[in-house]
């Protein structure tokens, strides 16, 4: 069973590094005095790491026998318990004793070392003369020396030193002597050094783990009080009281953060209700009581406080800095005041006053106990701050304990006065050596009767000082005041200097401060309280709602009721209003905590008594998922809780001469002159400006006199709005023509309704008054003579009014009727979007350079396949001078796709419309022109029916044989027309659709003299390009050849399917100008090399970049580029013959030479390229046989 280990008691003044002393106890013990005395003669330089600068320190050392236990366990890292040195004593000189007994103790000594990782330690060997001569057959002097290194000092001989017979006074001993010192102080300074900083190491990295769960601030203020401990030790008083105020401001630093609502778990056991009050103790170097309240975790606040205050004050009197103790503790007391209540720890009523009360003496008669009275008087500054503080908790001790009240204290009285010495506690022995009465028996008997109190609270209040030095002290704040233009101070303060010198017979110096004080205020306003004059009753908004147009009237009745006996004129009464930076209508919210008829009654006391919070919510959502993080409150009146007095003007003068009633600089008025205040009620009206106000103060004028009323409570608000005019343009979704049409989109092609909507906002529609609507072809506006308006007001309904439009050739002008302010004015407008007959682009079209292009009208939308139309309407208003641009969202019911079909030599040509949109639609005369009027091409029409019923997202199949004379023609422009209204329309309704496209065609033919192609024999390829629309400027590269702007394509035939042999040149780079439906036509020889109906040959066509130009981005699908008009460059066509499986690609001839940089094609993008003869065939026949086969039939 391991021995009961009793923990020591640190006074750290007594605490020395310890050093262990093993081997010869005796001699160790003749050298202990000498030792003790000598080592802390010489200082050493002490070199600290990071860069701290290096301090001359004097080493004492702790010298102790050798023991196993005191060697540090693993995981004790306690550096004043810590052996920083082990020291082995010998005075052998025999080799027999050494190898018979020293020499395994030595071994034991350095194993027990080693097992516990010391590593410090040395073998000092004494060796006396006295001894030589009673041994005869002694080796030389440095025999066991040697010895002794050589089997424990082999790496590390400085290890082993020797000592010339120590106690003599020879110049040898002493030299022997004085050089074993220096190595004692090297090696004990290296071994602190290197063990305290691997200590702060440890320290830092507890420290930094302080926000993770399970950390104490008790642990670590015991692990960081050890540092301070060891500087003390050291006599480094100022390193010991860093540290202690590292951890002072390390707590302040968490109780803040646990006021503003970050709180550690470890706060908890300091929220604990508070149970002894018994002040400061500052007698003892250390409170043993309350450091280990601190290390079990039981400390209260009061209890971590003192401990800590009653540290620093220790080391603060050590540097002789004891006025900054006083300092230092009137800080202390109210930021403890404070800690409570922010910590919301429960303390009973009276115990703070008591705690403070007795700390300030405590601290006074510490700080006397240390100064002389020359001291005292130079820093009597510090200490009136005590003193005043003490004898005010004393005067609140007295009005609890009703110990100043006329009857004297009651049974409830007396209750709390017994509780209040409960929590004092028995008087502690450390602060009864006084000479005088103590603290605690000063309070105790001051609470215990009438007159005992009121003994005591006169020697508190004599104690502030005598009239001389309270003189000089007022003279330095009345220089301050002065300088900085604190009225109310300045006054006060000259008021209490003439008291002084009154006392002191100073009647010369008297009559020049009183006029001083007169000249200063002779200018000045005064300002009273206006609770004391008028008591403020309600405020009454009219309308009740406080919500109002610039145009209509806010009145503010205020209702008050005079005190004084008489009429009094006023010059003016003022109303200060805070502006609101909030958006109109925002506050609506916050006036409905008003009441319903608009008044807002204030409390019959007097709001000026106390400072009222302004408070609102604060909230804080998520950005990802808008769920509530946290939720607080903020005063809004901060500016006027929390700023400098001295900043505080009054609404007309630049100072005031009661700061208490400080009044916004700045601020805006609501201002009523000459108002006649009779006895009793009185109401005042004020009007309103534009904007969103708070009202703050109220401040009437009588002459020099200034009434105010510095705070409104509760809070009044009003918002007087002023809104431009807005126009908007809607569609409706009922279309009132001859039939009623559903919708969720406004229709191309069909005439539909819009709304108009005005909200006039401050503007007055004025006869005369219209709006001028631009014309465009695609969209006329269809209006008639018979419209109306509707008028509407959230007041007085709606009414109608007529309404004219008048139409030109590019204006239509739509008169608007008269319509006061802050009204809506709604009409409908019948307006027709055309349907362009050219298909639409898609919306994922990009241009090469990857940026959107600029679009047309039309666009489609993929989610519900209808093409969408965006027209602009530009709107003059007569309230603006700039035009407003309205877009409207057409859609295009219909979706129509053409497909070219073959059967046999026949050509069908097949169109297919369907009803993209809700709406069922009713369809005739669905014709198909050619546009080019060919003589030889004829298109029979194969639709038996002429009207078709289109249901919403159905299709109608329309089919046209096409037939021709002598040669096919190689494009066709066609038009496809057909007539739609609703299905349940009238013919009246009908509207023209039309649809344009083109049909180009890669056709083979067979050579001459042949009607179809044959295997083996060689066909005529004729490749017909086509550029459909002009590219943009980002779209290819240009060129200009004679004035022709030309871009430069590539092309290829590839059949990757084997089923054709090219032959003659199967690429080429043309030249192609830039302009739209350009058309050219290349021609090649192809071979087939199978029978039957065969796939038309792959054609690819490239962008073509020479060598000089840089690729552009790889294009998107937003370019209308399809092919060009093709212009043969033989200087860049190769030869190539495609045999059956091969294919060669763009390359030189067998002459060609290297020309440096090679040309690159660019792909172009998805939908750039459209091929007419996708999925078409032609039909090959088998090649005549001439062999004759013989056949015998048996």
């Amino acid at each position: 069973m391991e021995p009961h280990e009793e923990k020591p008691i640190i006074y750290t003044m007594e605490n020395k590094p310890i050093v262990t002393c093993a081997g010869d106890q005796n001699l160790f013990t003749a050298l202990y005095g000498s030792l003790t005395q000598q080592l802390p003669r010489e200082p050493m330089e002490w070199r600290r790491s990071y860069g701290r600068a290096p301090k001359m320190i004097y080493l004492e050392a702790n010298f102790v026998q050798f023991k196993e236990e005191l060697l540090p366990k693993e995981g004790n890292k306690a550096l004043l318990t810590f052996p920083f040195l082990h020291i082995y004593w010998t005075d052998c000189c025999d080799t027999e004793v050494y190898t018979a007994s020293v020499q395994e103790d030595i071994q034991r000594w350095q194993a027990a070392l080693r097992l516990h990782g010391s590593v410090d330690w040395l073998i000092a060997v004494v060796e006396s003369d006295n001894k030589k001569k009673n041994k005869t057959n002694i080796l030389p002097r440095t025999s066991i020396v040697d010895k002794i290194r050589n089997d424990f000092c082999n790496k590390q001989s400085d290890r082993c030193v020797s000592l010339c017979d120590p106690l003599k006074e020879s110049s040898r001993s002493q030299e022997s002597w004085s050089s074993f010192l220096m190595k004692l102080r090297t090696l004990l300074l290296m071994s602190f050094t290197r063990n305290l900083g691997r200590f702060e190491d440890d320290m830092r990295t507890l420290r930094e783990k302080r926000t993770e769960p399970g950390w104490s601030f008790c642990d670590y203020f015991m692990v960081q009080e050890e540092l301070a401990f060891v500087f003390e030790m050291l006599q480094q008083f100022e390193e010991a009281l860093v540290q202690y105020d590292e951890l002072d401001a390390l707590f302040t630093q968490y109780v803040l953060n646990f006021g503003a609502g970050d709180g550690a778990n470890w706060l908890g056991s300091f929220c604990q209700p508070v149970r002894s009050w018994n002040g400061l103790l500052l007698r003892r170097p250390i409170d043993m009581e309350k450091r280990d309240l601190i290390q079990r975790g039981e400390a209260s606040l009061l209890d971590l406080r003192s401990y800590l205050f009653s540290r620093q004050c220790t080391l603060l009197i050590f540097l002789q800095r004891p006025w900054e103790v006083t300092a230092r503790a009137l800080e202390l007391l109210h930021n403890c005041v404070q800690e409570l209540r922010l910590l919301e720890v429960s303390v009973v009523s009276g115990a703070l006053d008591c705690w403070v009360f007795l700390s300030c003496l405590e601290v006074l008669h510490r700080i006397e106990g240390c100064c002389d009275r020359s001291q005292l008087e130079a820093n009597s500054s510090h200490t009136v701050g005590l003193w005043t503080y003490a004898t005010e908790k004393l005067r609140s001790l007295g009005d609890l304990c009703g110990l100043v009240s006329e009857n004297g204290p009651n049974s409830e009285d007396l209750n709390k006065t017994v509780d209040l010495l409960a929590g004092l506690g028995a008087e502690r022995p450390e602060t009864g050596n006084y000479d005088e009465i103590t603290p605690y028996k000063k309070l105790k008997e001051a609470l215990s009767s009438v007159e005992a109190f009121e003994k005591h609270y006169l020697v508190s209040v004599r104690s502030l000082g005598d009239p001389q030095s309270a003189e000089n002290f007022l003279l330095d704040s009345l220089k301050s005041y002065v300088s900085e233009s604190w009225s109310l101070p300045l006054t006060h303060t000259r008021k209490q200097i003439a008291e002084c010198q009154k006392q002191l017979q100073k009647m010369d110096e008297y009559p020049s401060l009183i006029t001083e004080h007169h000249e200063t205020t002779s200018n000045a306003r005064v300002a009273l309280s206006m609770s004391s004059v008028t008591r403020l009753q309600e405020l009454c908004c009219r309308p009740s709602s406080a919500l109002v147009h610039v145009s209509a009237a806010l009145l503010l009745e205020l209702r008050l009721c005079s005190l004084m006996p008489v009429p009094v004129t006023l010059e003016h009464i003022s109303a200060s209003i805070h502006f609101t930076e909030e958006q109109p209508g925002s506050t609506a919210q916050k006036r409905a905590a008003q009441n319903p008829d608009g008044t807002v009654t204030f409390p019959a006391a007097s709001p000026a008594s106390a400072s009222a919070l302004e408070l609102c919510e604060m909230l804080e959502h998520s950005p990802s998922d808008n769920t509530l993080s946290s939720a607080g409150l903020a005063c809004r009146n901060m500016h006027l809780l929390m700023r400098r007095d001295d900043s505080a003007t009054s609404l007309d003068t630049p100072n005031t001469a009661l700061t208490a009633l400080a009044l916004e600089d700045g601020a805006q008025m609501l201002r009523a002159s000459d108002v006649t205040l009779s006895p009793g009620n009185n109401s005042i009206i004020f009007t309103a400006p534009p904007g969103v106000y708070t009202l703050r103060q109220l401040c009437a004028t009588l002459g020099r006199v200034q009434l105010v009323l510095p705070h409104l409570y509760p809070v009044v608000q009003y918002e007087v709005y002023s809104q431009e005019p807005q126009l908007s343009i809607q569609p409706l979704t009922v279309s009132h023509l001859v039939c009623v049409v559903v919708s969720e989109h406004l229709l191309a092609g069909l005439p539909q309704q819009v709304k108009f909507t005005i909200l006039t906002g401050h503007y007055s529609v004025k006869k005369g008054d219209a709006l001028q609507l631009s014309n465009t072809d695609s969209m006329p506006v269809l209006h008639s003579s018979t419209r109306s308006a509707r008028i509407l007001s959230s007041s007085a309904g709606q009414r109608t009014s007529a309404l004219s439009i008048q139409s030109s050739e590019k204006v239509t002008s739509i008169s608007l009727p008269v319509t006061p302010p802050y009204h809506t004015l709604e009409f409908l407008l019948d307006v027709l979007c055309h349907i362009p007959s050219c298909p639409a682009r898609m919306e994922s079209e990009r241009l090469t350079n990857g940026q959107i292009s600029h679009r047309t009208r039309s666009r489609t939308r993929f989610n519900s396949g209808m093409t969408l139309i965006d027209q602009k309407v530009s709107v003059d208003c007569p309230w603006s001078i700039y035009s407003t641009l309205v877009s409207l969202t057409f859609h295009v019911p219909f979706k129509v796709k053409h497909s070219l079909l073959s059967v046999g030599r026949r050509k069908f040509i097949q169109v297919c419309l369907q009803n993209v949109s809700d709406t069922n639609f009713r369809l005739t005369n669905q014709t198909l022109t050619e546009n080019q009027h060919t003589p030889s091409l004829e298109l029979l029409s194969l639709n038996t029916t002429t009207h078709s019923l289109v249901f919403r997202q159905q299709c109608v199949f329309s089919v046209w044989e096409l037939r021709w004379s002598g040669v096919s023609p190689v494009s066709l422009h066609c038009e496809f027309s057909a007539s739609f209204a609703p299905a349940d329309a009238p013919d009246a309704a009908l509207k023209p659709y039309r649809y344009d496209f083109t049909l180009e065609r890669v056709s083979i033919r067979p050579a001459e003299g042949e009607q179809d192609c044959r295997t083996g024999a060689l066909c005529r390829l004729e490749v017909s390009l086509t550029r459909l629309s002009e590219p943009s400027d980002s779209d290819e590269e240009y060129s200009d050849t004679d004035g022709l702007r030309t871009t430069r394509l590539l092309y290829e035939v590839i059949d990757n399917n084997s089923n054709w042999a090219v032959c003659g040149k199967s690429s080429g780079v043309v030249s192609m100008p830039v302009a739209a439906m350009a058309t050219h036509k290349v021609h090649m020889e192809v071979m087939p090399l199978f029978a039957g109906h065969l796939p038309f040959p792959s054609i690819r066509l490239f962008k073509y970049l020479p060598h000089h130009a840089s690729p552009v981005i790889p294009p998107d699908t937003d370019s209308c580029l399809e092919n060009d008009s093709l212009s043969l460059d033989d200087q860049a066509e190769t030869a190539s013959l495609r045999s059956r499986g091969s294919v060669q690609s763009l390359g030189s001839g067998e002459s060609a030479q290297p020309r440096g940089p090679m040309p690159k094609r660019q792909a172009f993008g998805p939908g750039q390229v459209f091929n007419g003869t996708q999925g078409q065939q032609v039909l090959v026949l088998p090649a005549a046989d001439h062999h004759l086969m013989e056949v015998n039939v048996t």
